[in-house]
This record gives C-alpha cells, structure tokens and sequence, in this order.
C-alpha cells in the first residue's frame, strides 16, 4: 500500500485541513523486498527534496521553520529514526527545521515479551505472531527483534541530540503498547520533552476508521500539539 491508498490519502486530508498544515505523505520502499535501513534512508531522502526544492513542490505560504514529523504504526517507527537523522546531521538540512515528532502508535518491539503482548492475542488487525512476520520481513539478515530498529531502548541516547518535542498515542487494546510506553519513558530518560495520550479503547490502526470516536479525538490531539509549536 502507496500513499494513495485511499485510507492513507483520506487521514491524510482530514489531517491537513484539522490543523491547516502542508501534509506530505512519502512513498517508502516496502519490505521484504527492501530490508531496513531503506524505509529510513527514503523519509531522509524525502526531507532533503523538501528542503532543496522547497519552492517547486509546496504552496509558497508553507513555513520550513515549522515542520513536523508524524508516522502511525510502522511509519511512526520511521519517523522516529528519520527525526533521529535528522538531529544528528542537520548540516544536511538548510531551511527545513524539524519542531515536533507526532508518534501515533508506533511499531516497536523486542525479543522479550510484554504483557500487553500475551494478553492481547485475540484484539483486532494485530498480534505477536503477526508482528514477528512482519519483522521477519524487515530486518536485516541475520538480526533479531533487539536491532536498534526494532528496539529503541538499545539505540545511542539522545542526549546530545536537539531531538523535538514529541507527542505518542497509545491504544489500550494495542498489543505493542507496553513498548510505546517503554519508548516514552525512554525519551524522557534522554532529557526530551515528550507528551503521552491514552486511548483506553483504541485498537491499532484505530485511525483507518472515521467513525469511531477516537479518530477525532486524534485529530483534536494532533492540532492541539502542532498550534503549541
């Protein structure tokens, strides 16, 4: 699935118009055709065209000084990495100025199971067998689920990093929460700031459907976080 899928396009507008921003949704790689790091390589490489052509590609109002990163589930994982990136090398950037990372349940994991993970074995779209294929499918060969990809808490610490202020969502029937949880504290742990909102009955991907009441509430969330900026 593109970014034309009509999911994807859809939150995609609704997101643009709730909080009056330019919203660029990236064409990543797929796996396992194209094993990670190429998902991160192509969001950086995203970013660099934005800065670059800046005015080729975007409404001339667009402000470079305000942009935002946001991903859900795996493309939340690649935001993070890509924002990560981004602080490392900003000598790679010249206008653009990353000033908050939205993570909407974000795909992490390890070789350790949570409770979340056992528990919730029969919840909607997603379980642990499910995400060991699809990690299966992305890694490089011959890594575990403790690759700094997958396992964030093994990765350098950000502390000498202008990492942004980040927002991250959490369902409370996503199995992968306890480790959205870990990863919030963990941003914490690295002196960032860092705001954690709980959906008590959100599933992953709660998102793709507009009818449930926590699709707005995420919308309303998103906005408040971006205007704060």
């Amino acid at each position: 699935m593109g970014p034309d899928f009509f999911i994807f396009d859809g939150f995609c507008s609704r997101l643009a118009a709730e909080t009056c921003a330019v919203v660029a949704s990236v064409n990543y790689r797929l796996a396992p055709e194209h094993r990670c790091p190429s998902q991160y390589e192509d969001g950086f490489d995203a970013l660099k065209f934005i800065d670059l052509r800046n005015h080729a590609v975007l409404p001339a109002n667009t402000d470079l000084d305000k942009c935002f990163i946001a991903g859900d589930s795996a493309g939340a994982n690649i935001a993070h990495h890509v924002t990560v990136r981004a602080c490392q090398n900003p000598h790679e950037l010249d206008k653009l100025k990353i000033v908050g990372l939205v993570s909407v349940q974000p795909f992490f994991g390890g070789e350790e199971r949570t409770e979340a993970e056992l528990r919730l074995k029969r919840v909607p779209l997603l379980n642990v067998e499910v995400t060991d294929r699809m990690w299966r499918s992305f890694l490089p060969e011959g890594a575990n689920r403790d690759h700094p990809a997958v396992n964030v808490l093994k990765a350098a610490k950000l502390e000498n990093v202008e990492f942004p202020s980040t927002l991250v969502v959490v369902g409370g029937y996503d199995p992968l929460q306890d480790w959205q949880r870990r990863y919030v504290e963990w941003v914490k742990e690295c002196g960032k700031e860092v705001e954690l909102i709980e959906y008590p009955n959100a599933f992953h991907s709660f998102y793709a459907f507009p009818e449930v009441v926590e699709f707005q509430m995420l919308m309303d969330n998103v906005r408040d976080f971006v205007r704060k900026k």
